[in-house]
């Protein structure tokens, strides 16, 4: 029996090449959605070329993914260059869409140009199975005219019900600050 589960698994992994078919939603309060197809074997570097085409920007700035939960809470950053001097260091180059999208982990924050701060929820929609009906990466959606400027982000934090945060706007009470027990105090 061990050696047909080990002869299943090695057949999935010679299985055909998959479609992942991907939603981009660009955050802003108009509906700006584009839906592509792109292969399993897309590396997230081609996958951020895919999403700059596909929303007509001309790919020349910088971008990050981020790992997200499902309540789209920002994780881990995939830069789309290494800025370390380790060759290892994370990069979009080094990622496939298949090790970083699953039914389990479906969705991604994509930030292009950090001075504009375009931001996209990206969420897998379905995999398929590659039947070459159409050339990858595709265009099967879209939907809404992207705006010529980005639009402002307001960053907020929030509230946690904590009265004493008054006390922070200015210095006067600074010397009353136990700071010997910071580290308890912020976890």
């Amino acid at each position: 029996m061990k050696s047909l589960s080990i002869i299943n698994n090695f057949a999935q992994d010679l299985r055909l090449d998959m479609i992942y078919k991907i939603r981009l939603i660009l955050d802003i309060k108009e509906d700006v959605i584009r839906d592509i197809a792109v292969s399993n074997e897309t590396t997230l570097e081609d996958l951020h070329n895919s999403i700059t085409n596909a929303f007509g920007f001309d790919g020349n700035e910088m971008a990050s993914f981020y790992l997200t939960d499902d309540n789209w809470n920002q994780g881990e950053e995939i830069p789309l260059f290494n800025m370390d001097d380790a060759n290892d260091a994370i990069a979009m180059q080094n990622f496939f869409i298949k090790d970083v999208l699953s039914e389990d982990k479906s969705k991604l924050i994509y930030v292009y140009d950090f001075f504009s701060m375009w931001t996209f929820f990206v969420e897998l929609i379905t995999v398929a199975e590659d039947t070459n009906q159409f050339d990858l990466p595709s265009l099967l959606l879209s939907v809404g005219e992207v705006p010529s400027v980005a639009p402002e982000k307001e960053f907020t934090s929030e509230n946690i019900g904590d009265d004493s945060a008054e006390n922070y706007d200015n210095l006067e009470n600074f010397d009353d600050f136990d700071f010997d027990n910071f580290d308890e105090m912020i976890n």
